[in-house]
């Protein structure tokens, strides 16, 4: 292990990882960067365990985590994430000199950031999950309510969480070393082509093949929709029950909340993919720090923003939150927050609701 070690940090690719480890700078402005970076990912990490906390709290007491679960368990990916995000990268300032076995597995599971790029990983397949859950639910609704049960999607939501973690880390168990008391993580690989084919694996299988998963779901979603939307516009018989317009409704507004955060996965992730296909498949572009930085800022930014797009566009969310503010009107108590549901889902008509769900 040792000469692998020391052959491997005389490449020029170790030599530049060695130069940005997690204690390892050496001049000043890289010095000042990293620990500028690490406070700002600190600070998003406070920011966005408080607004995930508080929508994990308003779909528990509108009662969302039962009828959506994987959406819930996304919103409890993101909270995870950000509370890894306030624990570790404090302790990434800190200069813990790293020594024997417990040194080597708080390397491996706290200063490579395994933990808290598994969750993230595990979103992303969370994520891809969703959309499925709504095409079959939409597109497919008399085979879902056959085989769509409760726990399948129970399964799904224990894959995401399996898969994420199990992947990170065999990833860093076979490329992190300490070398005289400093973690390098993902820094030394087998061989060439083994970068290589990582990189292009990673990019296909967390990129690609998640957008083409939006693309394809969310427009057969949409085509199904704006056809049933023109087939009830005419329609001259007795309009659909109050209890059918509610469900369309509520359906109308989860989709449209889950394209907002595909699409916002899409622009924030992308940078990232980008950039790390790019760094395995050529050797002759030196690492670059600033660069670095801002396409793992934006991925952090993207667990932290997402609270925020459920506050606005998720009606039984918003509705809970907004009966959190304190105002002098009389506050709305949590208990009546379903009827509140009911009744603004309830009050348009059949018009107006199916005009609504053709605009998605």
């Amino acid at each position: 292990m040792a000469s692998h070690l020391s052959a491997a940090m005389t490449t020029p690719r170790a030599d530049e990882t060695r130069t940005t480890g997690e204690n390892g700078m050496t001049s000043p402005s890289s010095r000042a960067v990293d620990f500028y970076f690490k406070c700002a990912v600190a600070v998003i990490g406070v920011v966005g365990t408080a607004a995930n906390a508080l929508v994990l709290y308003a779909m528990v007491a509108s009662k969302q985590h039962r009828k959506h679960l994987l959406i819930c368990n996304q919103n409890v990916f993101d909270l995870c994430s950000c509370l890894l995000l306030v624990v570790t990268y404090p302790l990434h300032l800190c200069n813990i000199r790293l020594t024997g076995t417990l040194g080597y597995w708080l390397c491996v599971v706290i200063f490579s950031d395994c933990l808290l790029w598994g969750t993230m990983n595990g979103s992303i397949t969370n994520l891809a999950s969703v959309t499925v859950e709504r095409y079959l639910r939409v597109v497919h609704p008399i085979w879902s309510k056959k085989r769509l049960r409760r726990w399948v999607i129970g399964a799904a939501a224990a894959y995401a969480w399996i898969s994420g973690i199990v992947y990170q880390l065999a990833l860093v168990l076979s490329t992190t070393a300490v070398v005289d008391g400093v973690c390098y993580g993902r820094a030394f690989s087998s061989s060439r082509a083994a970068e290589v084919i990582h990189g292009v694996w990673n990019f296909v299988s967390f990129f690609v093949v998640v957008v083409l998963i939006f693309v394809v779901c969310y427009w057969r979603i949409l085509a199904v929709i704006r056809r049933q939307a023109s087939v009830m516009a005419g329609h001259r018989g007795p309009g659909p029950s109050s209890a059918r317009i509610q469900s369309s409704q509520a359906q109308s507004n989860v989709i449209k909340t889950m394209i907002v955060v595909s699409a916002f996965y899409v622009v924030c992730w992308m940078p990232a993919f980008t950039y790390y296909l790019i760094f395995n498949l050529t050797t002759n572009i030196p690492f670059n720090e600033s660069g670095y930085y801002a396409v793992v800022f934006i991925c952090f930014f993207y667990i932290c923003a997402n609270p925020f797009i459920y506050a606005v566009k998720f009606d039984p969310v918003k509705c809970v939150l907004l009966s959190l503010i304190p105002c002098k009107m009389t506050a709305v108590p949590v208990a009546s927050v379903n009827n509140m549901i009911e009744i603004h889902s309830s009050r348009p008509t059949t018009r107006v609701v199916w005009e609504h769900i053709s605009q998605v």
